[in-house]
């Protein structure tokens, strides 16, 4: 185990598992589902279940870990692979915590889904891939009551985000600042996570209505090594604030260690890490 930081919780708060029987039949998933096989076609590509982020966060030093799902395009794999997840948390309660996933094209079906899930005891909805589900964020008709369901329940929304340069990489999609920021300025009382650092959202914060219109928004920084030099960490606290992003490591697609030995090497304040690393998690989820 990793002690690094054993005087200060630690949450990782973007991870992916999926069940045992998607693992062994991943050829199925990947003939099935659109997003699955964009993301994990490559047999190289890494998959794990619930039992062995424990044994991850074991080993890295992690106590608690924020499990999202993934983008699957029809609801059937969506409930497939929440009750997954709500197996998982009910097993762990004291290290997962579950985010639950919906295909929005199946209108009421998706919102019962979700209600379903926070009796399970969900806390947010994600990770959302509007581009993959195809689904507009700014179509009222189905952001409508998808909204209304996220306020009633006080859920964080968790979307992935891409930048709109850089090199192409599987499942980088179209979730850019310029899509995102419409939706973010129509309903300014969600909280927001936006993964792999908003796809440089941040950066806009330069402009002083982008910077008031993201005060309910959060940026994680699940699998930043593949996407940018650790300087974006500065970069991002002096823009935005500490206060504003999340230890995310995107597990398994990059070691939780990863992440955390990044971290560690930039030398922040102390006060800042912590934040990062639990202090702005657990004022988001409620955990003491």
């Amino acid at each position: 185990m990793a002690f690094w930081y054993n005087l200060v919780m630690i949450i990782d708060f973007h991870t992916h598992v999926v069940p045992p029987k998607v693992k062994k039949n991943h050829s199925k998933y990947v003939d099935s589902d659109p997003c699955f096989a964009i993301l994990y076609s490559n047999k190289k590509a890494k998959l794990a279940t619930a039992d062995e982020l424990i044994d991850s966060m074991d080993k890295d030093g992690i106590d608690i870990s924020v499990i999202v799902n993934i983008g699957w395009t029809t609801h059937d794999l969506c409930v497939e692979t929440n009750d997954y997840i709500l197996e998982s948390v009910a097993r762990y309660p004291d290290r997962l915590i579950g985010f639950c996933t919906v295909q929005l094209n199946s209108y009421d079906a998706a919102i019962a889904e979700i209600e379903r899930c926070v009796k399970g005891g969900v806390r947010g909805v994600g990770e959302m891939r509007p581009d993959m589900q195809l689904f507009d964020l700014l179509d009222e008709e189905i952001m409508a009551p998808f909204i209304e369901v996220i306020r009633k329940y006080n859920l964080i929304l968790l979307t992935h985000t891409s930048e709109p340069v850089g090199h192409d990489y599987p499942g980088k999609g179209i979730i850019t600042p310029g899509m995102l920021y419409p939706f973010i300025t129509r309903y300014p009382d969600l909280t927001i996570v936006c993964a792999h650092w908003g796809g440089g959202l941040p950066f806009y914060a330069l402009m002083p209505e982008v910077k008031r219109a993201m005060n309910n928004v959060f940026f994680d920084t699940a699998a930043s090594p593949f996407l940018y030099s650790p300087q974006v960490y500065n970069h991002v606290i002096q823009l935005v604030g500490g206060d504003k992003t999340l230890f995310g490591s995107d597990y398994p697609l990059l070691a939780q260690s990863r992440v955390l030995e990044e971290i560690k090497s930039l030398d922040l304040p102390e006060e800042t890490e912590n934040l990062i690393l639990s202090g702005n998690a657990q004022r988001l989820l409620g955990i003491p």
